[in-house]
């Protein structure tokens, strides 16, 4: 079994892909801010308390542990960000990564991986599936925090001859109890009321957490040679569905008033382009793609990962 640091290992994602490394009988050393209770006690699970800056701290760990792979979280919202990603998540991201791919460029690590989000494409005009080449065009600022935490590791990792790197594009994640994102997606993003567009019969790709990790444990147990070095689209196999949003928070959580509209008004289509809401807020919902049900193509992730995990069975 390998030995592997989590970078934002105690944030909400973190948790979950700690216990699941864990699971399969890995040496799992969290780094982060603070520590959860999540994994606290279970066999093979170390703790170092680090924030995202903290170079000498991180080098000591890289140190002390004998580091096969390297799972890079820190620096994501729902992870260790708030919703709102301004000036100082930014260059906190930044100045994270100037020093962790050399660390692990330095110590020989077998693999790592690094989780970006699907905010870095450009916005699809059609209903085709956006691939992992597709144009790259961020428009809010965790669009450009995670694009800049790519070519940060794009550019450092070059030269490498033996350590297989991953890029993971994730979209919004939710769990059974993790569900900030799922409400985003039915909430008027200017008076902040509930609704769906006719019974709601479009949807939104997205990620039940449990899918990110089910990705990393394969990818770390199953890529072999350069050849998997790459980016990856990780999300679930459908769309999540405006109708299952509200039937999902109706019989595990508390649910408002929804109200169901038949068109979409001049209001609610209106979009602040430009607005600091939009560039900051990573649950901002532009209404003009509502109804575009568009998804991520996750060809390639799916031979590593079967994305077995969706709103209906998540945990």
């Amino acid at each position: 079994m390998a030995t592997i640091l989590v970078t934002g290992g105690c944030g909400m994602i973190g948790d979950h892909v700690c216990s699941g490394l864990l699971k399969k009988g890995n040496t799992v050393i969290a780094v982060d801010k603070k520590e959860s209770d999540y994994n606290t006690g279970k066999d093979n699970f170390y703790f170092r308390q680090a924030a995202p800056a903290e170079q000498g701290k991180y080098g000591e760990i890289f140190d002390e542990f004998d580091l096969d792979y390297v799972v890079h979280l820190a620096c994501t919202v729902d992870n260790d960000f708030g919703s709102t990603v301004e000036k100082a998540q930014i260059e906190e991201s930044a100045a994270m990564d100037k020093f962790i791919y050399k660390f692990a460029m330095q110590k020989d690590i077998k693999k790592f991986i690094l989780i970006s989000s699907t905010q870095v494409y450009k916005t699809p005009e059609s209903r085709e599936p956006v691939r992992e080449d597709d144009p790259i065009k961020p428009v809010s600022n965790y669009g450009k925090l995670k694009l800049a935490a790519e070519n940060a590791f794009a550019q450092d990792v070059r030269a490498t001859k033996t350590m297989i790197c991953c890029v993971m594009r994730v979209p919004m994640v939710y769990t059974l109890d993790f569900t900030p994102n799922l409400m985003s997606r039915i909430t008027d993003p200017k008076d902040k009321s509930l609704f769906v567009f006719r019974t709601g019969e479009y949807g939104f790709h997205m990620c039940c957490v449990h899918n990110i990790s089910d990705f990393i444990i394969g990818f770390l147990r199953q890529a072999e040679g350069l050849n998997y070095t790459g980016v990856y689209n990780v999300a679930d196999s459908s769309l999540v569905m405006a109708s299952e949003i509200v039937t999902f928070m109706r019989e595990h959580h508390r649910l408002g008033a929804v109200l169901q509209k038949s068109s979409l008004s001049k209001s609610l289509k209106d979009k602040l382009f430009g607005s600091s809401d939009e560039k900051t807020n990573y649950r901002y919902l532009d209404t003009e793609t509502i109804d575009k049900n568009f998804m991520f193509d996750i060809t390639k992730a799916s031979r590593i990962c079967p994305f077995r995990w969706n709103i209906n069975n998540t945990k």
